[in-house]
């Protein structure tokens, strides 16, 4: 992934976009959200229980009044009857609350007494006989709770069955029902209400670890960095201390190291300025035109190397900056960036009669980066290279391509130790023994510009026996590999392969 310094929209403060989030509301949602959800839920699923419970005893009573019936079929001459004593029949219609029908239908389903109001059902192929069953059915657009038995009849053929009906109404039921569900249901007005007082005051116990930090945090002095305990801290909240200390902890070594880089800047602005003014003193009480010509060529030479040294400070902060949003990332071209500004060092390559050439690919090199930043990471590169390279040296640019990206600056300068070629990548160190002035900041400007870019620099011996070649591999710019881009037959030098893709 890219550096998140050059990150736009998906990452920006919770101020700009006016968004808050409350850990409290939140686990209060989740936590209430399924409550008021399951509520409903439990109100079908005791409904349907209640039903239930009310059907039992009713069906009962029904299943006795069939059975009652049952006893009253009698087989004569083949033919099947009832005697239906009329105190029967007042006993099945005596009730106040619902209204009751029955029905016996002969083997030909022709009536044999009752009402003919009761749907008839036709008998399964495996029927129990005596055995009462039950089912619902509508009469008179009236929901009614029915009763049946197939009954064989003594001597009577197999196939030729009585069937016997006792149909009710559901106004009874309804009733229990309704009861049940209103005994079952009303107190949970009372427990819901009671339940959510005491889901917020656990989450308010809960939460008070994480404002009894906030308040902790408040209370220091701004530069307290020092880390949190986590004594006492509870164990879903201690990875998030020991992340904040770690972060603190890389907070403070910044503000360390830039305390150290103001001092050395300061330091190091101080000798060119002051041999500007020892410089302008001494022009000043001099008259012999020539001593104020050489003072005058002090002076510029004084003020180009504050001059440089001040744009290489600029150039080092601004690639350390962590808010660098006003640099793009794009797709770059490194053989079209190095043509479009090898020009500017040839007059200086020519004034030491320095052989400058450069090698590349013939193919596009395309990497994902910002092209202000890759333009200074290989200024300071080249510059160094025609400092330190003596006249009539040799000086080359070179690219490889492979499934990365490389670039070479290849001189026949005085060399670095190999004790050193670490350290040159320090702020303001200079190789000891060397003649050049400069300002100890070229080296650690490439590799802070690199380490943005995902990628790798390193000093290598020149195999020729004299001199250095700066590498530096970059990851190849993922849409630049899916357009098959055909790369370079170079064999990349071996201290390459060390260097993991991006």
């Amino acid at each position: 992934m890219w550096s998140p310094r050059w990150r736009k929209g998906a990452d920006e403060s919770a101020a700009d976009g006016k968004s808050f989030n409350s850990l409290f509301g939140e686990i209060l949602d989740w936590m209430l959200a399924p409550l008021l959800f399951l509520w409903p839920i439990s109100i079908i699923v005791t409904h349907n229980v209640a039903n239930s419970i009310a059907n039992q005893p009713y069906d009962q009573a029904l299943a006795v009044n069939v059975r009652a019936i049952a006893r009253l079929v009698k087989l004569e001459n083949g033919q099947a009857r009832v005697n239906f004593p009329a105190p029967a029949r007042l006993i099945l219609r005596a009730d106040e609350d619902d209204t009751v029908y029955y029905q016996v239908l002969g083997f030909k389903n022709e009536l044999l007494a009752g009402d003919k109001d009761i749907p008839a059902i036709k008998a399964p192929d495996n029927v129990v006989p005596d055995l009462v069953m039950f089912r619902d059915e509508t009469i008179a657009g009236e929901e009614v709770r029915v009763a049946y038995q197939f009954l064989q009849p003594i001597d009577s053929i197999p196939s030729r069955l009585v069937l016997l009906q006792v149909a009710e109404t559901r106004n009874k039921r309804s009733t229990l029902a309704s009861r049940v569900v209103t005994g079952v249901l009303l107190p949970q007005f009372a427990i819901i209400p009671i339940a959510v007082i005491l889901v917020w005051l656990g989450l308010s116990r809960g939460i008070a670890p994480l404002n009894q930090l906030q308040r902790l945090i408040r209370r220091r002095r701004p530069s307290d960095l020092s880390p949190i305990s986590v004594t006492g801290v509870p164990e879903e909240v201690r990875p998030l201390i020991i992340a904040f200390n770690e972060m603190m902890a890389r907070l403070e070594e910044n503000l360390q190291a830039q305390q150290r880089f103001i001092a050395d800047a300061a330091h190091q602005m101080r000798t060119p300025l002051t041999g500007l003014r020892m410089q302008t003193d001494l022009a000043l009480m001099e008259t012999d035109p020539v001593q104020v010509h050489r003072s005058l060529e002090h002076i510029s030479q004084s003020a180009e190397r504050a001059s440089h040294l001040i744009n290489q400070l600029l150039s080092l902060a601004r690639a350390e900056a962590s808010y660098e949003k006003i640099y793009a990332v794009e797709r770059v071209d490194l053989e079209a960036l190095l043509r479009a500004m090898l020009s500017d060092f040839v007059p200086r390559a020519r004034q030491k009669d320095i052989d400058f050439g450069l090698e590349t690919t013939g193919s596009p090199l395309v990497i994902d980066g910002n092209p202000v930043l890759l333009g200074e990471l290989l200024k300071n590169l080249i510059d160094n290279a025609i400092k330190y390279t003596p006249e009539g040296g040799c000086v080359t640019v070179r690219t490889i391509a492979t499934e990365r990206a490389i670039i070479e600056v290849e001189d026949t300068g005085i060399g670095v130790p190999d004790t050193d070629r670490e350290r040159v990548f320090e702020r303001f160190y200079r190789v000891l023994g060397s003649s050049e002035s400069g300002s100890g900041l070229g080296l650690p400007i490439v590799r802070e510009i690199a380490e943005l870019h995902r990628a790798k620099v390193s000093l290598i011996p020149n195999p020729c026996g004299k001199g250095t070649i700066a590498q530096v591999v970059f990851p190849r710019s993922r849409g630049a590999l899916d357009d098959a881009t055909p790369l370079d037959t170079q064999v990349p030098r071996p201290i390459a392969e060390q260097f993991p893709p991006g």
